[in-house]
């Protein structure tokens, strides 16, 4: 169902130069910084673990009315009943039944006041873990992860976008990390393109081809070693990687029967990719869904926005868990924003930054949890109110990445997370 959105703002169009702007950045580029990590023993650290982050992002805001904190019988509640889950006590969203068979495995932080109710700001904070400043850049989440998670010799890039139809493609997604760090964007879930040998070169001669590439390579680097030539180098060393593993791209490879639970949907297939990708040691994997910025017929809109999300979204949970994963791969899912209590003549909810909810689990979240709480109503923070900026730290100590570090980039130090900010003590486990 394709959402007419009526607040009408740019984000909600995807222009022809930024898409490919991104593609090429996650994919062609590599621009090395001189990044390094500040100490010896954070870099051992980081380099020994083996973690992993899942990202679900709704695009557009969803309610969490109609979702996580639902408010049945009040003047804000809507139409929707809360159903009990396998926690006892904790109630969600009727829409929800399959993650509500799921929540021992999940954890919900009611309580998020980002006082921010721009699509693209918010976007920002809750991706980045600060708001947007002219002046500076901050990593994404997606690329701080491949920076801190990845190994060095990890065939496959570290940080990949799902997105329908190409909406989504990230730009510049590493500021200073520099853009070996950007993401690589899977238009619709598609493999990166031109990854498979043209039929009419012979796998010798393209061997004898790019042996030659590199002695020039090496010769010219010997002499003049620049950004832009490591740049050069790293694109074409990328690129012979994903040929070698193109087979993870492909979804079909998959027995029937899973892709049958996941659903014929392009979200389903979605999510049975990004299962695939952390099967190879993806440091994040990123999955958008969209359409819930729901300023008109917020309900019909939720049934089949939600009723597309629910049961591929509570699959993997179950598969990651029963495949030794979720311990070891952190689960978020999130938006820029809430939607406001309070209904429109139009039947919808607008843009809300300021009493909301997201879902965890895995890795070192606290399982079957509830942090904080709305009030009766869910129009403010009753208790517990965080941000952007406590999230970030606690999605990176989660991964058993100490959110207080820094990074040396060019001689200055770059905390991992706002300095001013904190983790969820208590939802960490």
């Amino acid at each position: 169902m394709e959402c007419r959105y009526a607040c009408g703002t740019q984000e909600h169009s995807v222009h022809r130069r930024s898409f490919l702007g991104g593609m090429l950045g996650g994919f062609g580029a590599a621009a090395l910084t001189g990044a390094t990590l500040g100490n010896q023993a954070l870099a051992g650290q980081l380099q020994s673990q083996q973690k992993r982050i899942l990202v679900f992002f709704l695009a557009g805001g969803v309610s969490q009315l109609e979702t996580w904190d639902p408010k049945p019988g009040t003047d804000t509640g809507g139409p929707f009943r809360a159903i009990p889950t396998a926690v006892p006590g904790t109630h969600i969203s009727e829409l929800l039944p399959y993650s509500a068979q799921q929540m021992q495995r999940l954890s919900l932080v009611r309580s998020i006041n980002t006082r921010e109710n721009s699509h693209s700001k918010g976007r920002y904070a809750m991706e980045h873990g600060r708001k947007e400043e002219a002046a500076s850049k901050y990593p994404h989440l997606g690329s701080l992860s491949a920076r801190v998670l990845t190994p060095e010799a990890s065939p496959l890039p570290g940080y990949i976008q799902i997105t329908p139809k190409g909406k989504g493609a990230g730009k510049d997604d590493a500021a200073y990390l520099g853009v070996k760090y950007n993401s690589m964007v899977l238009a619709d879930g598609a493999p990166p393109a031109d990854i498979a040998r043209p039929a009419d070169l012979a796998l010798e001669a393209d061997e004898r081809r790019n042996a030659f590439r590199r002695a020039a390579s090496e010769r010219f680097l010997s002499r003049r070693r620049t950004a832009a030539t490591e740049a050069y180098t790293y694109s074409y060393d990328q690129a012979a990687r994903l040929m070698a593993r193109q087979e993870v791209f492909d979804v079909t490879k998959e027995p029937a029967k899973d892709q049958d639970r996941y659903g014929g949907h392009d979200f389903g297939r979605h999510c049975l990719l990004a299962r695939r990708l952390l099967e190879h040691d993806v440091s994040y994997v990123q999955v958008t869904h969209t359409n819930y910025d729901t300023h008109h017929e917020n309900f019909d809109f939720h049934i089949e926005q939600l009723g597309e999300f629910d049961r591929p979204f509570a699959t993997l949970i179950g598969d990651l868990d029963e495949r030794g994963l979720l311990d070891s791969t952190l689960v978020v899912v999130m938006s820029e924003f809430g939607r406001t209590p309070k209904i429109n003549s139009r039947y919808g909810r607008d843009h809300w930054g300021t009493a909301w909810s997201v879902a965890l689990s895995g890795a070192g979240i606290q399982r079957g949890a509830v942090i904080g709480k709305t009030n009766e109503n869910g129009t403010k923070v009753a208790d517990r109110e965080v941000d952007h900026g406590n999230l970030f730290h606690t999605y990176l100590q989660a991964v058993g990445v100490d959110s207080t570090a820094s990074i040396d980039v060019d001689g200055r130090e770059m905390p991992l997370a706002d300095p001013s900010s904190a983790p969820i003590g208590e939802l960490l486990a």
